[in-house]
């Protein structure tokens, strides 16, 4: 079964046991993740509903791609400025396409969903907005009340040859 993913604005067509380059992803080698944008699936010539799929892929490594130099030269004008970069990537291995790969994202969100449902450590405390949440209507209040008018100031006084 093959997939196409996006990831790192790019498009990868993925089977299992496939090595793939994308833009950096966060994790350590050996880390397993999930690419959860699943454009199209199929299985030989056939295509197959992608809803609900998923692709699991382990970290192989953390590496930096070939050096692309950047050279801009204008002729006769001297100009020469020569730039290089070499981009972050990381190497992954698919091990399973389909509806049996594991989704370790949706299960961080629902803890800390929870932790702030019971109020932990973690969760912002009621005491501790308070005094943001005064300061803001403070803002609020002195933004929303008119300026005073500025006093006007008497015209200069107009000077002739004959005073100078």
């Amino acid at each position: 079964m093959f997939a196409i993913v996006r990831t790192g604005g790019k498009q990868y067509r993925v089977a299992a046991g496939d090595k793939i380059a994308v833009e950096k992803l966060p994790g350590e080698a050996g880390d397993t993740v999930t690419l959860d944008d699943v454009l199209l699936a199929g299985d030989g010539g056939e295509i197959k509903d992608s809803k609900g799929l998923a692709v699991s892929a382990e970290i192989i490594a953390q590496e930096r791609s070939e050096k692309v130099v950047v050279f801009k030269k204008r002729r006769r004008h001297n100009y020469r400025r020569k730039q290089g970069h070499r981009q972050s990537i990381t190497l992954l291995r698919i091990t399973a396409v389909g509806k049996d790969a594991p989704k370790k994202v949706a299960a961080k969100k629902t803890e800390t969903v929870k932790a702030a449902k019971e109020g932990s450590a973690e969760a912002p405390k009621k005491e501790d907005a308070k005094p943001a949440a005064k300061k803001a209507a403070a803002k609020a209040d002195a933004k929303a009340a008119p300026k005073k008018a500025a006093a006007k100031k008497a015209p200069a006084k107009k000077t002739t040859k004959k005073d100078s």
